[in-house]
């Protein structure tokens, strides 16, 4: 059985697509690899632009809270999974919990879909 989001069909859409659009308004740079975000790139170019929810929905992340949402690539969002890193200490980022580890394999700045 499948699980619905709240943030994809549920009581915080309206919230989400809100909080959406003030983060692609105003951040420019993928939370989770630091690299910048080219808007012009649209899905499924694994670069093209996706809202990261800092502590996933999963580990308890609230779903549409602005504090908990951040601009990423689609591929650093979709290796990140459900895993919660842990920023702090200079900048490094570090996996703090996760379930997997899936590491950056492809150089996806070349890729061009079919």
């Amino acid at each position: 059985m499948r699980r619905n989001r709240p943030d994809k069909d549920g009581t915080h859409r309206g919230a989400f697509e809100k909080n959406k659009k003030k983060i692609y308004a105003t951040q420019t740079v993928c939370g989770i690899c630091g690299k910048p975000v080219d808007f012009s790139l649209k899905y499924p170019h694994p670069l093209s632009p996706c809202i990261d929810h800092i502590i996933p929905i999963a580990k308890g992340g609230h779903p549409s809270d602005l504090d908990n949402m951040q601009l990423a690539h689609w591929t650093c969002n979709r290796q990140k999974s459900d895993k919660l890193i842990d920023s702090r200490g200079g900048g490094k980022q570090e996996e703090s919990i996760g379930n997997r580890v899936l590491p950056h394999t492809f150089d996806w700045s070349n890729y061009r879909p079919k």
